[in-house]
């Protein structure tokens, strides 16, 4: 991990769709918050508000004002097209009945 005096070294991870999954190490200052990590990624455009950008932690919901740690990894989400278990029936259905 990096020293204090050399600011937070954070992973930020976002997958743009399906199987695709872009990730990019940041240094920032101590103190920096989700908010900041997307502003450094350089991937967020300046016309969308950052409050439509859901993200997370290590896999758990935060704030945009929540405060990064020093190895801490940002998890981008991106909206989900279908309901996770809606896209499981289809699967099922589409494949069809299986005989042992």
């Amino acid at each position: 991990m990096a020293r204090a005096e050399d600011g937070l070294r954070i992973e930020l991870a976002w997958s743009a769709g399906p199987r695709q999954v872009r990730t990019a190490v940041l240094t920032l200052p101590a103190g920096s918050t989700v908010a900041d990590a997307l502003r450094a990624s350089g991937w967020v455009d300046g016309d969308v508000p950052l409050d439509v950008w859901r993200c997370g932690v290590w896999g758990r919901a935060q704030a945009l004002d929540h405060a990064l740690r020093d190895g801490d990894r940002v998890e981008v989400y991106r909206p989900l097209k279908v309901d996770p278990k809606e896209a499981r029936r289809l699967r099922y259905k589409k494949q069809g009945t299986r005989r042992p």
